[in-house]
């Protein structure tokens, strides 16, 4: 499958929107490319909001490939950067874009919990669709 274009500069919004779709879509690492973009245009003082979204992608990439040890591993980055950062849940950018950082959070530690805990024997794929977060608070 193709990757997405680099270096599109997009709105906070649009950016979320087209990584949401992407997710839906089961293609989380072309998500990962759209925060990607956002990090490298946007402001400096979202750059770790951005990059813990993308960390996120990645780490269900990881994972929907069986690699559940490096999935668990960006999953588990990606949520503590989101915790501890400007995007953190009362942070000035997560709610100007209505990121629901608590959820994103919350899914990625659990998803790296319960890939991590596969154990022993070929490690089960997880169906990346399936498995998409929500990005942004309120209805889907």
């Amino acid at each position: 499958m193709p990757r997405q274009p680099e270096g599109v500069v997009r709105a906070p919004t649009e950016s979320l929107r087209e990584a949401q779709r992407l997710l839906d879509a089961g293609m989380p690492f072309h998500a990962h490319e759209v925060f990607e973009d956002a990090w490298k245009s946007g402001p400096a003082s979202e750059r770790d909001l951005w990059q813990g979204l993308a960390q996120l992608a990645v780490g269900l990439t990881h994972a929907a490939r069986g690699n559940t040890a490096g999935g668990a591993r960006l999953l588990r980055r990606g949520a503590d950067r989101l915790a501890a950062g400007p995007g953190a849940p009362g942070g000035t950018a997560a709610a100007a874009h209505g990121i629901d950082i608590a959820g994103l959070v919350a899914w990625a530690r659990e998803l790296a919990e319960r890939t991590s805990a596969a154990g022993g024997g070929r490690p089960p794929v997880v169906d990346a669709a399936a498995e998409a977060p929500r990005l942004r608070l309120g209805p889907a």
